[in-house]
């Protein structure tokens, strides 16, 4: 059986952008890859974008009500890690119901993981999915409070 993996082992305040100005999909993921990457020393921002990407192309992992979830696989890491951008103002992601994002939290796992990688998405899907942390995070200022509100229990809607 897999072991539970969460989200506090994923994320870190290092690793969480509040109130980015950016107004694409492209430079949104970019940034995202820069997060990871910074905290993977033999891994380069272009190798992570383009693990987000292949997995984009097979349909946007925007979630609906302004929550994206991209996702990717690297052969080069032995551990899920995850970032997290709060934007300004929501940006165009083809998300399933048309609506812009402006929550994303995008992870990498290792290439060979399979079910826990699946419960990771699940994992986070599901606290993404409740709209009073969707609320808290969205009036959140500083990494550490994004951090507090992703990595503490769940709240109850």
């Amino acid at each position: 059986m897999t072991r539970s993996i969460a989200i506090s082992e994923l994320l870190s305040e290092q690793r969480i952008t509040t109130d980015s100005g950016i107004t694409s999909k492209k430079r949104l993921m970019e940034l995202l890859s820069e997060l990871i990457a910074d905290a993977l020393p033999d891994i380069g921002a272009s190798e992570v974008l383009s693990s987000l990407l292949r997995r984009e192309r097979l349909g946007s992992t925007g979630l609906g009500r302004g929550v994206a979830l991209p996702h990717g696989r690297l052969a080069q890491i032995d551990r899920a890690m995850g970032a997290f951008v709060k934007l300004e103002k929501p940006v165009d992601y083809d998300a399933i119901d048309g609506m812009p994002v402006d929550l994303v939290f995008a992870l990498v796992v290792p290439e060979q993981a399979t079910e826990g990688h699946l419960n990771i998405l699940a994992a986070l899907a599901e606290k993404l999915g409740n709209q009073s942390t969707c609320e808290q995070l969205r009036a959140s200022a500083h990494p550490a409070q994004v951090c507090d509100i992703l990595c503490g229990e769940e709240p109850a809607d």
